[in-house]
């Protein structure tokens, strides 16, 4: 481990993100293309190195903390900053045709802000202290809030930038006024020693547990979890696609690790506090999730819903972590892990498939614009049926084995009934996966339906990749479900 109070190389990625981010700002302020090619191209390039940094220093074992304990480098900060930076690799690919067609590039700093929100959600991945989780998270939040107003043009943007802005706002009070009352109750700020107070029985234990109620309600709503998933809806249906798209995927990571480090690192000892919330959170997530999407005829909010059954899964896999002896399972938390990042790799695909069927002055967002889309493009078609079939857990595909880790996990710690009442939801939420595939592959295309291109684009590639990718690891997940064990293993101090 290595001890140094000023260790700059530990957070090179960081550094050098920050530095790339400002780069970009200046190129798309000086550049004169309309369409921000040479923005678009520094992006991707700083991703990548970004990317080559990381993994450089995941392979030379590079862990340790510094800045007086309030950064710490992992194998768990590696794996998720690896996969935040390939999501937002994969965003930006997805939407460049979106953004240009609607003007969004030039003059409105997208490059620039995505980029601040992937640097916000680096700073949570290594925080080791309630201090630089709020800052890494004020950070991440602020650069979504100027993104969802991006679209100056359109007042469903607005809308929906006002109602997440406010009630984000909201949410981060909340999580500090808990911050605060932990610190009161514990004398800390680091997550280590908060834990070290709880095991020596200094904290005062009834405010700590008043900041508990707080800080885990400030997690729910970044997670978009029921009773705080008000936003999710919203934002998701109100936003540009490529902006929901930015929202959903990498920023799944960056508050996966803050309920990693603050519920097991800081306040594993107070499990049995915290697990009832959760289980409130995961059944009532998977109930209102997958039932009112029911009611959605567009397929943004109907993703927007669907993250929200997700996350009630995701909550499940964490709660599931302590057993009713109050044993600390450590392979339950690796499947949330393992769960998460599949639902990202869905994700992104599920709204690349949006953004791919877009055209300038046509969203194809509602559940209609899919009708007949098998026969316009077979090949989009299947790419959706294997997300659908993916989300709605059917077997061979990465959500099916997902859904069963966590519930296997669930079972194990004691929580049998959990497990009936999510395998329910699940069976409910199925119809309307199954409903988008009817409408493709059943009914007539709309007489007004654009056209689609039929040569392979670049980023309809990376789509069949993404596709692919689901396919394999529904087949063999052995490897990603051992990965994620080993960094949970590797990383978490129980």
């Amino acid at each position: 481990m290595i001890e140094n109070q000023f260790n700059f190389a530990m957070a090179l990625p960081e550094i050098l993100l920050c530095l790339l981010a400002m780069g970009v700002l200046l190129v798309d302020a000086f550049a004169r293309s309309k369409d921000s090619v040479l923005s678009y191209a520094a992006s991707l390039a700083s991703l990548i190195l970004i990317l080559l940094v990381v993994l450089f220093q995941w392979n030379a074992g590079v862990s340790g903390s510094t800045f007086y304990q309030m950064y710490v480098a992992d194998s768990l900060g590696h794996f998720l900053k690896v996969g935040s930076v390939i999501a937002v690799i994969v965003t930006l690919i997805y939407s460049r045709q979106y953004l240009v067609d609607r003007s969004m590039v030039k003059g409105n700093e997208f490059y620039g802000l995505v980029l601040f929100c992937l640097l916000g959600q680096f700073v949570m991945i290594s925080a080791s202290s309630t201090l630089t989780i709020y800052l890494g998270l004020e950070l991440m939040s602020l650069s979504l809030y100027a993104l969802v107003a991006l679209r100056r043009d359109s007042l469903n943007s607005a809308e929906a930038a006002m109602k997440y802005f406010i009630l984000g706002s909201l949410a981060s009070g909340v999580l500090l006024y808990g911050i605060s009352l932990i610190y009161g109750a514990t004398g800390a700020i680091h997550l280590a020693a908060i834990m070290q107070s709880l095991q020596s029985g200094e904290a005062e234990l009834t405010v700590l547990l008043l900041g508990l109620v707080f800080v885990v309600s400030g997690i729910a709503f970044k997670f978009g979890a029921v009773p705080f998933h008000m936003w999710v809806p919203d934002v998701y249906q109100g936003a540009p696609t490529a902006v929901a798209l930015t929202i959903g995927s990498a920023p799944k990571f960056a508050v996966m690790a803050m309920a990693l480090r603050f519920l097991i690192e800081g306040l594993s000892e107070v499990a049995i506090s915290w697990q009832p919330m959760l289980i409130i959170m995961a059944v009532l997530s998977l109930a209102i999730g997958n039932i009112t999407a029911l009611l959605q005829t567009n397929f943004k909010r109907l993703l927007g819903y669907s993250t929200i059954s997700h996350i009630g899964f995701v909550l499940l896999g964490l709660l599931a972590g302590v057993d009713a002896n109050g044993q600390v399972t450590s392979g339950a938390y690796a499947t949330a892990l393992f769960y998460l990042v599949t639902y990202v790799l869905t994700t992104l695909a599920s709204f690349g498939i949006i953004l791919i069927l877009s055209r300038a002055g046509f969203e194809s967002e509602e559940i209609s614009d899919f009708k007949g889309l098998n026969r316009r493009s077979p090949w989009l078609a299947f790419g959706v049926l294997i997300l659908m079939f993916s989300l709605a857990g059917i077997p061979p595909f990465v959500g099916f084995y997902a859904k069963l880790a966590v519930l296997q996990s669930a079972v194990s710690a004691g929580h049998v009934w959990l497990a009936v009442v999510a395998v329910l939801f699940s069976l409910i939420g199925a119809f309307y996966y199954l409903r988008v595939v009817k409408v493709m592959y059943f009914d007539e295309p709309e007489k007004d339906a654009p056209a689609l291109n039929s040569s392979l684009s670049f980023r309809e590639g990376v789509l069949s990749i993404n596709n692919l990718l689901i396919l394999v690891l529904g087949i063999l997940p052995g490897g990603l479900m051992a990965l994620c064990v080993q960094v949970i293993d590797a990383s978490l101090k129980f």
